[in-house]
C-alpha cells in the first residue's frame, strides 16, 4: 500500500518537474505539492479506515479507491491558488504547534497529553519517522491505551511489506499486550498472524498466540467469545487429520467456561458433531450454566453503569475474591485497571493480592511496572515496587536505576520525596554486612545518606519551601545505624547535634530519644550533658524531662551530681512557670480587649438603630395622634418645631409633577389631587402581599421540595422570576417565597416539585447566577429535627486532582482562567469563589482529569503573574473546619445551675438589649455576676418595672409642661 500511495505521488511529481520551461511554473510545482499531500493523506485515511482481519485483501480494496483520491488531487490542481493557501496556512499553523509541544516535552517528559497531541499532529503531517520516534518515547513512559495502540498497529501493518517488516509488527503487538488485558488487542494479533501462515513456523505461532489469547481473556464473559470463535474457525479451515479432535477440544474448553450465548455454542457443537456429545461435557455446561447466573448481576451491573465503573468493578472484584479463583481475580483487575488506570488504589490492591497471594515474579514485576507507569506521581507505588524488586531479587543496578527514574516522577507532597528515599535507604541497609567493619556495601549506604539530605535541602526545599522531614526521620535512622549497627557514637552524636539545630531542640521527645541512645550505646557522661541541655532548651514538657533527670541522678550520679540537678531544674521549672503566667496574663488581656470592642461595637449598633427610629416617618396613626395633642396644647399656640408638618415639601417638585393632576374647583379654581406615588404604589403592593394567606409548611413533601435562598431582596415578582428556571428541570407545583410583615421580600422561597427527581435535578442549580447573585440551592430539610445537617456541595479533604488557585485579580473571569489551565491539562471543572453577593473573592478551584495534570500544573502555574497579580497554586487540601463544642451547664457560685446559652445563626439576639430607658432606670444593687456568664435573674421581678402604665405622646407632653 504505501507503495501504490508512492507512485502516486511521483507521478505529478515528474510532471511538475518537466513543466519549468512553461509558464506559470511556480503554480504547477506548489499545485504537484499539495496534489503529493492531499494524496498521501487519502492513502493513510483509507488504510485505516478499512484496515481489518483480512489486511491483503483490503489492499486490493483501497487500489480500486485510487480513482477517488485522484479525482480529489485533480480537483485540487483545478484550483491551486485556493489550495495552496488553506495548505500553506494548516501546515504553518501544525509545523508551529509541533514545535510548541516537543519544548514542551523536553521540560516535563511525563506530560501524557502534549504526547498525544504531538502524535496526533505528526501523524497527521504524514512525518511517519517521528511519528514512530513519538510512539517509542510515549510508550516507555506510559502505557499506550487500547486505542493508541491499534491506531499506531494499524498504520505499521498497512507499511509491513516483507519477512523483516512482519517480525517488527510481532514485536509491536507483544508490547501492546503487556500493557493492558485488551480483548480487542489479541484478537487483531491473532487474525494478523494468520497471514504469515505460509512462512517457517507460521502454524505454531498462530496457535500459539490463540493459546495465550484464551488464557488471557478467554474468561471474559462478555468479549472472550469472539476470540473461541476466531480460534475454532482458523482450526476448520485447517485441512489435517487431527483437525477433529482439536475442533472438539475447543468446543469442550469453551462450554466448560461461563459465557455469555453459552446455549448458541452448545447448539452449534450438537449440530456441527457427528457422534453424541459425551456427558462429562454436558455437566460441565451445566456446571458453567449456574455460575454464569452468579456472573450475570455483576456483569449487568457494569454493562448499565457509565464509564470507569469503579464501583461496579470494586463490587465486583470483592466477589471474585471470595469466589478465590486466581485466574479470574486477575482478569477482572486487569478489566477494571483498563477504564481505571489513573486510580492508584486500584493498582496497590492489585498489586498487593499479587504480592501475598501469587508471587509469580515475572506477573508481579509486570504489574509493579506498569503501575507507576500509569500513576507516576504516586510515592507508594513506587516504594512498593522496589520491594518487590527486592523481594524477587532483581540485580542492584537494576533497582539503582529505578530508583532514579522515581525522583523524577514529579510528587506533588515532599512528604513524598521522604518516603522513597527512606525506601530507598532501607533497600541499602538491607544489603550491608555489618559484621566487617567496612565494606562496599557500608560506603554506599552512607553516600547515600549524605545524598538524601542534600536533596532534601536543595531540590524539595527550592520546590515546596519546605524539606519534608522537620523531625530529621532520616537523620534519626542514620544516627540509629551508626550507634547500634556500626558502633560509632561520635558519629551518632554528631548526627543529632545537627537534628537539634534545626530547630527541634524544644521537642521533649527528641531529646528522650536521644538519651535513650546513649543509654544504650553511649556513656553515663554524656547521658548526663544530653538530659542538661534538655532541662534548658525544652520548651513543650519541661516537667517530664526533669523528672527523667532527676530518677537518672537518684540511681546513678552522686550527692553532687543531684544538687547541681534540683538547683537546675528548679530554676528551670520557675522560670517556665513565670513565662507561662505571662502568657496567660497577655491571653486575658487580649480576651478582655475583644470583649471591650465587641461591647462598643453593640453599643455603638444600638445607638445607631436608636437614631434611625428618631428619624424615621411616623405612619398616619401617630399622626392622627400628634394632631390630637395640639389642639389640647391650644389652637392659638405657634406650632413646635418637633411637630411642624413639612408642608414645605408637599409641594412637587418640577421633576415630580406627574403625579399631581389638576382638577376645577367648587369655585371655578383650579385644585390639586394627588396621585399616588411609586412609594405609595409600593405599599400598597406590600400590604397585598401581607394579607395574603399563609401557607403552613408541609414536611411530609420536604422530599419534593428544595430550599432556595440568596436570592435579591430587590426582586420583583420571584415566582414569575424562578419559575421558567426550575420548570427545566421538571414540573413545578408551587413556588412559595417568604415576605416580612411589612410585605418586603426576604430573599429566599420553597421550590415543590412533582417528583422527587426534579428535586434531586434541581440541587445541581446550586450557585447559579440570578439577578448578579449566586443563588443557593439545598435540600428541604426541618433543622428542628435535625439541627447538625449542614449541606456542603464540596469536598473538604485533600484532592490531588485538584487545585486551589489564590491571589487572582478581582477581574479575571471563569473563561480567561479556564484558557490559563488548559495548557497543562483537561479541565473537567472551573470554580471562581464568590461572597454572597456574587462579587469574586480572588480564589478559585480548578478540577483537573488525573492527579498527574495537577501535579504539573502546579509546577508551571505557582508564582505565575495574572494582570499584575502573582498567584500561588497548591493541591486542594483545606484545612479542617472546627466543630463547635456542646455547650455544657454551669453552675453560679451559691446560685442555682445556669442553661447553657443558645444563639442563632446571626450570633445573640435583640432581646438582650435592655428595652427600658436609662432616664427610667431605677439605680439598685448591682446583680451578681454568674461566673463566665450573664448576671443571674433576680428571685422576683420589680412590679413597677413589669407593670408600669402606657403612657401616650399627651401624657409625656404634659408632663413636660409641668416642669
Amino acid at each position: 500500500m504505501a507503495t501504490a500511495a508512492a507512485t502516486s505521488a511521483s507521478e505529478p511529481e515528474a510532471e511538475s518537474k518537466a513543466g519549468p520551461k512553461a509558464d506559470g511554473e511556480e503554480d504547477e510545482v506548489k499545485a504537484a505539492r499539495t496534489r503529493r499531500k492531499v494524496l498521501s493523506r487519502a492513502v493513510a485515511a483509507a488504510t485505516y479506515k478499512t484496515m481489518g482481519p483480512g489486511w491483503d485483501q483490503q489492499e486490493e480494496g483501497v487500489s480500486e479507491s485510487d480513482g477517488d483520491e485522484y479525482a480529489m488531487a485533480s480537483s485540487a490542481e483545478s484550483s491551486p491558488g485556493e489550495y495552496e493557501w488553506e495548505y500553506d496556512e494548516e501546515e504553518e499553523k501544525n509545523q508551529l504547534e509541533i514545535e510548541r509541544l516537543e519544548e514542551q516535552l523536553s521540560i516535563n517528559v511525563y506530560d501524557y497529553n502534549c504526547h498525544v497531541d504531538l502524535i496526533r499532529l505528526l501523524r497527521l503531517e504524514g512525518e511517519l519517522t517521528k511519528v514512530r520516534m513519538a510512539r517509542q518515547k510515549m510508550s516507555e513512559i506510559f502505557p499506550l491505551t487500547e486505542e493508541l495502540w491499534l491506531e499506531w498497529l494499524h498504520d505499521e501493518i498497512s507499511m509491513a511489506q516483507d519477512g523483516l517488516d512482519r517480525e517488527h509488527v510481532y514485536d509491536l503487538f507483544e508490547k501492546a499486550v503487556k500493557d493492558y488485558i485488551c480483548p480487542n488487542i489479541w484478537l487483531e494479533y491473532g487474525q494478523y498472524s494468520v497471514g504469515g501462515i505460509g512462512q517457517k513456523g507460521g502454524l505454531e505461532k498462530v496457535r500459539s498466540v490463540f493459546e495465550r489469547a484464551l488464557s488471557s481473556v478467554g474468561l471474559h464473559m462478555s468479549k472472550g467469545l469472539a476470540l473461541w470463535e476466531a480460534y475454532r474457525e482458523f482450526e476448520s479451515a485447517i485441512v489435517e487429520a487431527a483437525r477433529l479432535e482439536k475442533v472438539h477440544s475447543l468446543f469442550r474448553r469453551q462450554l466448560a467456561i461461563p459465557l455469555y450465548d453459552m446455549e448458541a455454542t452448545f447448539a452449534e457443537y450438537e449440530e456441527w458433531s457427528e457422534d453424541p456429545i459425551p456427558e462429562s461435557v454436558i455437566q460441565n455446561y451445566n456446571k458453567a450454566l449456574q455460575q454464569l447466573e452468579k456472573y450475570k448481576p455483576y456483569e449487568e451491573a457494569l454493562l448499565q453503569a457509565e464509564a470507569p465503573r469503579l464501583a461496579e468493578y470494586q463490587a465486583y472484584i470483592d466477589f471474585e475474591m471470595k469466589i478465590g479463583d486466581p485466574a479470574r481475580i486477575q482478569l477482572i483487575f486487569e478489566r477494571a485497571l483498563v477504564e481505571n488506570c489513573l486510580v492508584p488504589d486500584l493498582w496497590i490492591r492489585y498489586s498487593q493480592y499479587l504480592d501475598r497471594q501469587l508471587k509469580v515474579k515475572d506477573l508481579v514485576l509486570s504489574v509493579h511496572n506498569r503501575a507507576i507507569r500509569n500513576c507516576p506521581w504516586t510515592v507508594a507505588l513506587w516504594s512498593r515496587y522496589l520491594l518487590a524488586m527486592e523481594r524477587h531479587g532483581v540485580d542492584h543496578q537494576v533497582i539503582s536505576v529505578t530508583f532514579e527514574k522515581a525522583l523524577n516522577a514529579g510528587f506533588i507532597q515532599a512528604t513524598d520525596y521522604v518516603e522513597i528515599w527512606q525506601a530507598y535507604l532501607d533497600y541499602l541497609r538491607r544489603r550491608v554486612d555489618f559484621k566487617q567493619d567496612s565494606s562496599k556495601e557500608l560506603e554506599e549506604l552512607r553516600a547515600a545518606f549524605t545524598r538524601a539530605l542534600e536533596y532534601l535541602k536543595q531540590e524539595v526545599e527550592e520546590r515546596f519551601n519546605e524539606s519534608g522531614d522537620p523531625s530529621c526521620v532520616i537523620m534519626q535512622n542514620w544516627a540509629r545505624i551508626e550507634a547500634r549497627l556500626c558502633n560509632n557514637m561520635q558519629k551518632a552524636r554528631e548526627l543529632w547535634d545537627s537534628i537539634m539545630t534545626r530547630g527541634n531542640a524544644k521537642y521533649a521527645n527528641m531529646w528522650l530519644e536521644y538519651y535513650n541512645l546513649e543509654r544504650a550505646h553511649g556513656d553515663t557522661q554524656h547521658c548526663r550533658k544530653a538530659l542538661h541541655r534538655a532541662v534548658q532548651c525544652t520548651s513543650d514538657y519541661p516537667e517530664h524531662v526533669c523528672e527523667v533527670l532527676l530518677t537518672m541522678e537518684r540511681t546513678e550520679g552522686s550527692l553532687e551530681d543531684w544538687d547541681i540537678a534540683v538547683q537546675k531544674t528548679e530554676t528551670r521549672l520557675a522560670r517556665v512557670n513565670e513565662q507561662r503566667m505571662k502568657a496567660a496574663e497577655k491571653e486575658a488581656a487580649l480576651v478582655q480587649q475583644e470583649e471591650e470592642k465587641a461591647e462598643q461595637r453593640k453599643r455603638a449598633r444600638a445607638e445607631k438603630k436608636a437614631l434611625k427610629k428618631k428619624k424615621k416617618i411616623r405612619g398616619p396613626e401617630k399622626r392622627g395622634a400628634d394632631e390630637d395633642d395640639e389642639k389640647e396644647w391650644g389652637d392659638d399656640e405657634e406650632e413646635q418645631p418637633s411637630k411642624r408638618r413639612r408642608v414645605e415639601n408637599s409641594i412637587p417638585a418640577a421633576g415630580e409633577t406627574q403625579n399631581v393632576e389638576v382638577a376645577p374647583g367648587p369655585a371655578g379654581k383650579c385644585a390639586a389631587v394627588d396621585v399616588e406615588p411609586p412609594s405609595k404604589q409600593k405599599e400598597k403592593a406590600a400590604s397585598l402581599k401581607r394579607d395574603m394567606p399563609k401557607v403552613l409548611h408541609d414536611s411530609s413533601k420536604d422530599s419534593i421540595t428544595v430550599f432556595v435562598s440568596n436570592l435579591p431582596y430587590s426582586m420583583q415578582e420571584p415566582d414569575a422570576k424562578l419559575r421558567p428556571l426550575f420548570e427545566a428541570c421538571g414540573e413545578v407545583v408551587q413556588i412559595r417565597p417568604i415576605f416580612s410583615n411589612r410585605g418586603d421580600f426576604r430573599g429566599y422561597c420553597y421550590v415543590e416539585f412533582k417528583e422527587e427527581k426534579s428535586a434531586l435535578q434541581a440541587l445541581e442549580m446550586d450557585r447559579k447566577s440570578v439577578e448578579g447573585r449566586p443563588m443557593f440551592v439545598s435540600p428541604c430539610v426541618d433543622k428542628s429535627k435535625n439541627p447538625d445537617f449542614k449541606v456542603f456541595r464540596y469536598s473538604t479533604s485533600l484532592e490531588k486532582h485538584k487545585l486551589f488557585i489564590s491571589g487572582l485579580p478581582f477581574s479575571c473571569t471563569k473563561e480567561e482562567l479556564e484558557e490559563i489551565c488548559k495548557a497543562h491539562g483537561t479541565v473537567k471543572d472551573l470554580r471562581l469563589v464568590t461572597n454572597r453577593a456574587g462579587k469574586p473573592k480572588g480564589l478559585a478551584y480548578v478540577e483537573y482529569e488525573n492527579e498527574s495534570q495537577a501535579s504539573q500544573a502546579v509546577m508551571k502555574m505557582d508564582g505565575m503573574t495574572i494582570k499584575e497579580n502573582v498567584i500561588k497554586v497548591a493541591i486542594s487540601n483545606p484545612p479542617q473546619r472546627k466543630v463547635p463544642e456542646k455547650p455544657e451547664t454551669r453552675k453560679a457560685p451559691g446560685g442555682p445551675t445556669l442553661l447553657p446559652q443558645t444563639y442563632g445563626a446571626r450570633g445573640k439576639g435583640r432581646t438582650q438589649l435592655s428595652l427600658l430607658p436609662r432616664a427610667l432606670q431605677r439605680p439598685g444593687a448591682a446583680a451578681p455576676q454568674a461566673e463566665n456568664g450573664p448576671a443571674a435573674a433576680p428571685a422576683v421581678a420589680a412590679p413597677a418595672a413589669t407593670e408600669a402604665p402606657k403612657m401616650s405622646n399627651a401624657d409625656f407632653a404634659k408632663l413636660f409642661l409641668r416642669k
